[in-house]
């Protein structure tokens, strides 16, 4: 058109800056039209090279026709004030007599960011709520997408390639019971993410502990059945769950050792001292024992008992807990233990539980095996007419539990 209103805002703009004149203002001879252009957003080319021009230090006050022809959306006007204010240039509303420069100005300008601010609030208490409500649903809002699984309309949908990674890292950990270890082998054998990385150490703790592979959604730390398919079963999650939960100086104890060792660091001989593991090879035969510290160091005589076979003395212990753990006192004393930690179990699913370990045992990984044992056993004092065996009288539920979860993924394999 040969005059449009862009040309009628610009004559009232012009005409105001020139009754401003004895203030020192002086028109720039750029114009900052945006024709066709939609002001509810700022992704408008004259706009940005205002806003250019403002970071260059070229303008001193920014005049409009009316606040919309800056910007419709309150949250945009927002932050181009917040522009302005940063770089101390001021604002101007011709027909609505609203000017930064003014104290009446600035409290119009207050207003307006209040009501921003009251938007924002507003939009974003919505999308939280609606995001909560969908996670509780056991929706997929959308974020990082974890291995295993791929995005396909809107719904987490198993991508069995990566899936089986997945898996085979679980069963190699309950294997192994070490992170580190683990994530050793998988460098070595250039195990890589969705994305192309190797899996350090780092994301394989990601991965074991990542619930939304047993079909979870998790929103705030409180979990929600989801509506994809798990990728493990529960029995193998807690099984993975209860290695994770014990301390790793123990676990990396265990990795470390060239041989199981389900006594170590338990074990003591008649003098008091340790008792430690070792082992040797003859004829491509593993022999294993565990040797007294000061019987080495030369520190006890000849007739003390320097060493004792590995395989004979675990075995004695785990006939003699198998024999205390269907006594009626420690069933007692952990069914006392269980309910003051609020587990509320009933006396015969205790037994049950403590009864469960001997059939299962020998079912039972070498990793797992010492861990029951470092659970189970608080000190072993190996005598000439005997040992000795104390239990731990503390975290006695804590010890249901594990062998209940334990005796789950067992008969499940079975």
């Amino acid at each position: 058109m040969e005059f449009n209103s862009l040309d009628a805002q610009r004559e009232a703009c012009s005409a105001y800056i020139a009754s401003q004149r004895a203030e020192g203002w002086v028109e720039l001879a750029d114009q900052y039209d945006d024709g066709g252009f939609s002001g509810g957003t700022l992704e408008r080319p004259a706009l940005k090279r205002l806003l250019d021009d403002i970071e260059a230090d070229r303008v001193d006050v920014v005049v409009v026709y009316k606040i919309d022809r800056l910007s419709r959306a309150l949250m945009d006007f927002a932050r181009l004030v917040e522009v302005f204010d940063r770089t101390g240039v001021t604002f101007v509303s011709v027909t609505q007599s609203f000017n930064t420069t003014t104290s009446m100005g600035r409290l119009t300008l207050n207003v307006l960011l209040s009501f921003a601010q009251f938007e924002r609030e507003v939009i974003g208490e919505r999308i939280r709520d609606k995001v909560g409500s969908s996670r509780r649903r056991g929706m997929w809002m959308g974020g990082f997408v974890p291995m295993g699984y791929r995005v396909q309309d809107r719904k987490l949908v198993i991508h069995e390639p990566e899936a089986a990674v997945i898996r085979m890292i679980f069963e190699r950990f309950l294997k192994i019971g070490s992170a580190t270890v683990l994530a050793r082998q998988l460098r070595a054998d250039e195990v890589r993410s969705h994305r192309g990385r190797i899996i350090d150490k780092g994301n394989l703790y990601r991965i074991l502990r990542n619930r939304v592979y047993v079909g979870l959604a998790v929103h705030k730390g409180i979990a929600y059945p989801g509506q994809h398919a798990p990728i493990i079963n529960q029995s193998l999650w807690d099984k993975a769950q209860s290695i994770l939960r014990e301390s790793p100086r123990m676990r990396a104890c265990r990795s470390r050792a060239p041989t199981p060792a389900l006594l170590k660091g338990l074990l003591f001989g008649p003098s008091g001292r340790a008792m430690s593991p070792t082992h040797s090879r003859r004829d491509d035969k593993l022999y294993r024992y565990y040797v007294c510290q000061a019987a080495l160091k030369g520190e006890i005589s000849d007739a003390a008992i320097r060493r004792v076979s590995a395989a004979a003395i675990e075995a004695a212990v785990i006939e003699q807990l198998r024999i205390l753990l269907k006594s009626p006192e420690v069933v007692m004393a952990t069914w006392r233990g269980a309910n003051a930690q609020g587990a509320e179990l009933p006396e015969e699913a205790i037994r049950e539980a403590l009864e469960r370990l001997d059939p299962l045992w020998k079912e039972l990984f070498p990793a797992e095996q010492a861990r029951i044992v470092q659970l189970l056993v608080q000190r072993i004092e190996l005598k000439p007419d005997g040992l000795e065996l104390r239990l731990r009288t503390q975290g006695l539920g804590h010890i249901v539990q594990e062998l209940g979860a334990i005796g789950d993924v067992v008969r499940r394999a079975a």
